[in-house]
């Protein structure tokens, strides 16, 4: 199905990024994107090419693979056909002083081979820039965060328990939940910002696995299918009496994602100590989501929340043993991981319809990882969920 970004939407993403260019480098006079998730942002469609944006002239997307599909996809209004950088460059009279790049992006390779024919003097980041452009939704946008957040919904609290049986593997759970995945919706791929990353389906854990170490920048964890795919669970760890099931999954539509969690119970309660303690996620969860607010500061959110928890229930906290993260929330859109981050250093006040994944989690020695997380939405009365209110620790008979 062809989505067209509506020309409206273009337009506004690039008056807000432009504005937020001259605001933040009032000298600049070349902006260039290579990524893909940005050139969807500002053009709707995914070619490999660029998008150079002149401070006093125009916006020019150079489609190499493939510009036929980047015509019949995107309403953006200039579009030409590129076979390298030098018939890009031709196109220009002057090319010199300081480009803006997407240096979190880029690698030297490509820099270099750009550089042949767009000889620049000077490299600087609009990465900043781009996120926070990013940051903010549309109502164009909400409306695929919202359909994402219903599917993600009926997925985890409705159609995850029927899936689990004893003795099943966690690669089975994780094969047969992405085919749910796509039965409801899912556009079958979550992207993240994270240098190097990929998650096919989510973290997927029994037990105590959830506590196993990964190089994923998040609280959850899981022991994956081998050090090469250390993701979609493990084949050797079976479903059994007693043991808690962690499921941390991204769910798309039309790009857009949402975050959520849901962690499970089989056939027999936890401790009661383990229940009181995700219980306790599950409120600062809340506690979060009543301060996203417009003007509210999301460094100060988390240094509020961080200051009236306990030491004895800070340990654990948002990781396990030594690799504890440091922030509550993240930012999500198009990737998963996205600007602001309720976290230190982030002195930025919120705006309206910036969407926040809140996640706080605890893990528990032999038990495994509890708590929760779901997507909200900044409004004026707080967050409002778009992935449902189940507070988690479903048992399943």
């Amino acid at each position: 199905m062809n989505i067209k970004t509506p020309v409206s939407e273009l337009t506004s993403r690039m008056l807000r990024f432009r504005s937020m260019m001259d605001l933040q480098h009032p000298e600049w006079q070349y902006a260039v994107i290579f990524s893909k998730i940005n050139l969807l942002y500002f053009t709707g469609s995914m070619p490999e090419g660029m998008l150079v944006i002149e401070r006093d002239g125009e916006n020019t997307l150079f489609a190499r693979r493939s510009y036929e599909r980047t015509l019949d996809e995107s309403l953006f209004e200039n579009i030409k056909a590129m076979e390298s950088y030098r018939d890009a460059a031709a196109g220009y009279n002057s090319l010199s002083g300081t480009v803006h790049l997407e240096t979190e992006f880029v690698p030297l390779a490509m820099y270099q081979r750009f550089l042949k024919h767009f000889p620049f003097s000077e490299v600087q980041s609009l990465d900043f820039q781009m996120a926070m452009t990013r940051a903010v939704k549309s109502d164009w946008e909400l409306s695929y965060m919202e359909a994402s957040g219903k599917i993600h919904q009926k997925i985890l609290e409705e159609r995850v328990p029927a899936l689990l049986r004893e003795g099943m593997t966690e690669a089975e759970l994780a094969g047969e939940l992405y085919q749910v995945m796509i039965e409801e919706g899912h556009q079958g791929v979550a992207r993240f910002n994270m240098f190097d990353t990929e998650i096919a389906v989510g973290q997927i854990a029994f037990g105590d696995n959830s506590l196993y170490p990964t190089n994923f920048n998040g609280p959850g964890g899981q022991l994956g299918l081998s050090p090469a795919s250390p993701s979609l669970g493990s084949r050797q760890r079976r479903l059994k009496q007693g043991d808690l099931v962690f499921v941390d999954a991204a769910v798309g539509v039309n790009g857009y994602h949402t975050d959520k969690t849901m962690t499970y119970v089989f056939r027999k309660p936890l401790p009661q100590f383990a229940v009181d303690i995700h219980n306790q996620c599950v409120d600062i969860q809340n506690r979060v989501a009543e301060m996203l607010k417009p003007g509210n500061i999301p460094a100060e959110i988390y240094e509020k929340i961080m200051s009236e928890l306990k030491p004895e229930f800070l340990n654990n906290f948002m990781g396990y043993g030594n690799r504890q993260v440091k922030f509550l929330g993240h930012g999500i859109g198009l990737t998963v991981d996205e600007l602001p981050v309720i976290a230190t250093g982030f002195n930025e006040p919120l705006v309206e319809n910036i969407v926040f994944a809140v996640e706080p989690k605890k893990g528990i020695e032999s038990i495994g990882m509890v708590g929760t997380e779901n997507s909200f939405v900044v409004t004026s009365s707080g967050g409002r969920c778009l992935t449902g209110n189940h507070p988690g620790l479903i048992l399943v008979e």
